[in-house]
């Protein structure tokens, strides 16, 4: 069984960063990907950034390609996203999320088994 804990949102001006953690306990299957999705009041679930592991391959949506990175830490259970230039629209809550295995679809969220409880983000203008 794998818990998630996501940690390190919360209000920020625009241009501004935040760096949102990942902490992952208990065991699962490998390979897969661990992935960040958001969601804002009234808004469908959205893919942000997901990483294959144990491969490295990275994923990005196109809204926060060039603003939003993986950075790899090391601690093996721990996943960052490191979110830079920030815009109101990226106000939403965050959360990490684990595949049970390699997934076919790692941008779909119906391809995640685990989830966090989400953190949120505010972006003022």
């Amino acid at each position: 069984q794998v818990q998630l804990v996501e940690s390190g949102g919360g209000l920020v001006h625009a241009g501004g960063s935040l760096r949102l953690t990942c902490t992952q306990s208990g065991h699962g299957y490998t390979p897969y990907s661990m992935g960040w999705f958001r969601q804002a009041p009234g808004k469908d679930r959205e893919f942000v950034a997901a990483i294959d592991l144990p491969s490295g391959r990275t994923h990005y949506a196109e809204s926060v390609e060039g603003r939003f990175t993986l950075p790899r830490g090391n601690a093996k259970n721990t996943q960052y996203l490191q979110m830079n230039n920030l815009e109101p629209s990226d106000t939403a809550a965050y959360y990490c999320a684990r595949t049970a295995g390699m997934p076919n679809r790692p941008t779909d969220w119906r391809d995640y088994f685990y989830w966090g409880q989400g953190t949120q983000v505010t972006v003022s203008s």
